[in-house]
Order: structure tokens, then C-alpha cells, then sequence
């Protein structure tokens, strides 16, 4: 019997299962739990420096909060298909809920740093296990045409959330206390756990197996690999990059036991993770595609708050507030991708939702320092309704022509790289900010010359404006310190904008990986 008979076999045989619950009715427990592990990806953002006060700690510190959670997210997703075989999949997501719900009380009574870190790591744990396992599951209890209108809904509670986290946690935050960001997870997590008992099933082919085995060594390299890369993404550009000798080292460890991961994968048995699903051409570049998305929207939600409050002196609230038209775009795309998408074509909709994104990153590469929050308010619509308008159809356009028993592997490893994409993402624009910043700096600073009258006239007015107070050496000392001040906000400025620039390239150049997914219709 030829390989293609046994696949299309397999395919039958695994499509013909569906849950006896309303699949829509099943949605919700795991929409709920996407919204608040995606949500906890940002939400914390705002929070840092109160809780280094807190704690009586530096910001640098602080961030391991971030990064810890983002670590043990990236370890877990690997072995999601392996623990699913282990306990049975619908136990799996049970056992995580708990450990998510349990962690983030954790959270909310640490009382110190340490304790903080350890409670955020066991949160991701729990968390990371809930993304890749409530694809797998929509994508499997909805019929094969109506997978476009349940990853519409997918998508908007995998972007909307970590979009509109800044501006609850800062909402949170200044009204009533950094811990309680992590406390309202604490009854959701019950409602899920309650509702997801009563509703899931597991499916033939994820029920719990026996005699399953471990691949240890290819975990141990991909925890290797991933934690020593998020700390280098994370804490590089701190660093100098490869001038620093331990990021060389951490790098140089990182590769090579990222290499050996993939060694083992593709040419050992009984893997953490499945590889050939990576021959799938559908698959490969949608998830390509997924990845540079990722990075664009966790690195542009991450420095825009940024910029507001390092820039303009907003406070954590309204910098997160900044964020709310961008859920807005989500909002609207959504539903037009549940109306319009069976008509327009999901490739269609997904070229309309990269060249919206690149139009939004080079109207934010028209911003100055005089603008108000209502000038954020378009761009950021923009890039919610591009990203959404990309997405979903993405997500489902990518694992159309797989199996029903292969979609918890496919799940898995699809986030395991987004959440690297993502990481990546993040770390380029802040060494961008940096870098572009200095650039500029230096492209600028000939321009405080005495031979440019425009700086002399500048420099005349902000001397008389000192003088009166103090002594023409001083006031002079003051009026060019505030004009080189001047000059360095604008200098970082420009990163901004160069940045913003760089998200809209982006989205342009992997538009054309959009002609090797196949638009296949469902039978």
C-alpha cells in the first residue's frame, strides 16, 4: 500500500471523530484561558517598577519577571504533545489551568524578588501548555469549514489580549496594587477549570497511552537552547552584545545545543517533537510568515508604551490606554474575517492584513513629540485590524492540509518558534532604539556649532532667559545643556520612527511567501 493511500487513511480516520458537545460551547473554557495566559504576557509590563520598589530591587532585576515567564512558556510548548500522550489531553489542560490559577496567587504574595521570579517560571509552565493545546483542540472539534470562523475567534484572544494587557495592568496598578494583576486570575481560573471538566473529550488518537517514551536528551538541549537565547535576547543589548564576553559564551552554548536539539528531532525516534510536518508547504511558510508577525506585534506593543512614557511623561495608565485602538482593529477585523473570509479567500485576506500592518508602521513613522494621544489612536487601529486581517486566516490556512492527529504536534512546535519570533522580535527593536538613537546623535551634534546661526540665535534666547538668575558663565552652561538635551530627544525620537519604519518592511517583504500556501478548498 502506497504512503499517500495510508495518509489519506490516516486523514479519514482521524476527521471522522467529533465531540458530542456544541463545538462553540466548548470554545469558551478555552478562549477564557487563552485571554488570561496571553494577557499575562504583558500585563506585567507597567507593573516593574513598582514592584523593584517592592522588592527593593533595580529595573534590571525587575525584568526577570518578564523573562522567566517567557522561558518556561518556551520549554513547555515542546513537550506539549508528549505530556498530552502522557496524562491524555483534556487532564493535560486541566493540570495546567491549576498550575497557572495556583501560580498566580503565588504571584500576587511574593515577597521578594526571588520568590517573585520562581512564582512567574512555575506560571509559565502552567501557561505556555494552554496556546498550542486550545489550537489543537478548535481546529479539531470544529468542522473542516467552519475552522476559519473558530480561528477568528482563536486569534483575537491570542492578539487582543496581550494588546489591551498594558492598559489593565496599568488601570490595575495605580488603583489598587501591583498584585491583584495577578489575583484576577484566581476566579477565572476556577470558571475555566469547572467549565473545561465538563465539556472537553479527548479524541481517539489523545487519549492517555501507555509505554510512551521520553526523548530526555533532545529536552534537555532545548531548554539549553532556549533559556541561555532568552536570556542573551533579553539582557544583550545591556550587555554590548558580543563585546561582552559572557554573551559570546552564552551564544556560542545556545547555537550548538540549539543544533543538536535539531539533530536529534530530525534523525532519532520516539522525538519530543515531529519535524516532517515542517515538509508540509502550507505549513512551513504560514508558520514562517506567523513568525516575523509575532515579533512585530510583541515588539511595536512593547516600545510604543515605551516611548510614550520616557518621552512625553505619561503615566503607565495612559500609555497602556495608547493600546486600546489597537484593540479596537482587532475587534472590527475579527468580524470581518468571520463575515468576509469565505468570500474573499483567506490569502486574500491575509495580503489585505500585511499591507494594512505596513501602512500602519509607516504612519508611525510620522509621529513627533507634539502629537496627542488621539494622533496614536490611527496608526494603532491599523496595526490592530493588519494584524488580526494576517493571522487568523494564517493559523488556519497553515494546518489545512494536515491531519486532525497531527494538529497538537503542529500546535505545538508553530508556537514554540512564534514565541522565539517574538523574542527576537523584541530584543532587534530595542537594539535598534539604541543603536539608530546613537546614529543620529552623532548625525546631529554638528549642528551645535557656532557657525549655524539658527543654534547661536537658540542658544541667545535660552542665555537671556537664564541670565537673570544667575551668572553669564552658568547660564550659558544651562542654555547649551538644554540644547543638547533638546537634541538627544529628538535623536531618539528618530529611532522611534526608524523602528516603526522597519515594522512596516517587514510586513512588505514576506507578503510574497504568500504564493507558495496552497488556497485549498475543503471537500
Amino acid at each position: 500500500m502506497s504512503e499517500e493511500v495510508i495518509k489519506q487513511q490516516a486523514q479519514a480516520s482521524s476527521d471522522e471523530w467529533r465531540p458530542s458537545k456544541n463545538p462553540w460551547l466548548i470554545s469558551a473554557p478555552l478562549m477564557a484561558a487563552v485571554f488570561m495566559y496571553a494577557l499575562d504576557e504583558t500585563i506585567s509590563n507597567v507593573a516593574l517598577p513598582y514592584m523593584a520598589g517592592s522588592f527593593s530591587c533595580s529595573h534590571n532585576e525587575a525584568t526577570w519577571v518578564i523573562t522567566f515567564y517567557l522561558i518556561a512558556s518556551g520549554i513547555i510548548i515542546p513537550a506539549v504533545d508528549f505530556l498530552c500522550k502522557l496524562f491524555g489531553r483534556k487532564n493535560f489542560f486541566l493540570l495546567a489551568i491549576i498550575v497557572f490559577t495556583i501560580s498566580s496567587f503565588l504571584c500576587g504574595m511574593a515577597n521578594s524578588i526571588v520568590t517573585m521570579v520562581l512564582a512567574r517560571f512555575l506560571q509559565g509552565l502552567g501557561g505556555g501548555a494552554i496556546l498550542p493545546l486550545t489550537q489543537a483542540i478548535m481546529m479539531e472539534s470544529f468542522p473542516r469549514e467552519k475552522r476559519p470562523q473558530a480561528m477568528a475567534l482563536f486569534g483575537m484572544g491570542v492578539v487582543f489580549a496581550p494588546i489591551i494587557g498594558p492598559a489593565v495592568g496599568g488601570w490595575i496598578t495605580e488603583n489598587w496594587s501591583w498584585p491583584y494583576i495577578y489575583y484576577i486570575n484566581i476566579p477565572i481560573g476556577f470558571l475555566v477549570l469547572a467549565a473545561a471538566k465538563e465539556l472537553l473529550e479527548d479524541p481517539p488518537y489523545a487519549k492517555k497511552q501507555t509505554g510512551i517514551k521520553f526523548d530526555s536528551i533532545g529536552f534537555a538541549f532545548m531548554a539549553v537552547w532556549l533559556v541561555l537565547l532568552q536570556i542573551v535576547l533579553d539582557k544583550g543589548n545591556d550587555a554590548d552584545w558580543f563585546g561582552s564576553t559572557w554573551i559570546c559564551w552564552m551564544t556560542a552554548i545556545s547555537c550548538i545545543s540549539g543544533i543538536i536539539f535539531l539533530i536529534t528531532q530530525i534523525k532519532g525516534k520516539n522525538t519530543l517533537v515531529d519535524l516532517s510536518i515542517m515538509k508540509d508547504k502550507n505549513f512551513f511558510f504560514g508558520t514562517v510568515i506567523q513568525i516575523v508577525l509575532m515579533g512585530v506585534m510583541m515588539a511595536s506593543s512593547a516600545i510604543l508604551p515605551s516611548m510614550l512614557q520616557s518621552m512625553m511623561g505619561y503615566t503607565s495608565f495612559l500609555s497602556g490606554l495608547s493600546m486600546v485602538p489597537r484593540g479596537a482593529g482587532c475587534l472590527v477585523a475579527t468580524i470581518m474575517s468571520a463575515l468576509f473570509i469565505t468570500k474573499i479567500g483567506e490569502r486574500k485576506m491575509v495580503f489585505l492584513g500585511l499591507i494594512t500592518l505596513g501602512i500602519g508602521g509607516l504612519a508611525f513613522g510620522e509621529i513627533n513629540l507634539q502629537i496627542s494621544l488621539m494622533n496614536i489612536g490611527f496608526p494603532n487601529f491599523l496595526f490592530g485590524l493588519g494584524m488580526v486581517m494576517a493571522m487568523v486566516p494564517l493559523v488556519e490556512l497553515s494546518c489545512r492540509t494536515l491531519r486532525n492527529d497531527q494538529m497538537t504536534n503542529a500546535s505545538a512546535v508553530q508556537n514554540l518558534l512564534k514565541n522565539v519570533g517574538a523574542a527576537v522580535g523584541t530584543s532587534l527593536v530595542t537594539t535598534c532604539i539604541s543603536r539608530f538613537g546613537q546614529m543620529h546623535q552623532y548625525m546631529m551634534v554638528g549642528k551645535l556649532s557656532e557657525l549655524n546661526p539658527n543654534y547661536i540665535e537658540r542658544l541667545q534666547s535660552y542665555i537671556g532667559t537664564f541670565i537673570s538668575n544667575t551668572d553669564l558663565a552658568s547660564a550659558t552652561y544651562s542654555a547649551k545643556g538644554l540644547l543638547y538635551n533638546s537634541l538627544v530627544q529628538q535623536a531618539t525620537l528618530w529611532a522611534y520612527i526608524d523602528t516603526f519604519r522597519l515594522f512596516a518592511i517587514a510586513c512588505f517583504f514576506i507578503t510574497p511567501l504568500l504564493i507558495f500556501i496552497k488556497n485549498k478548498k475543503y471537500s
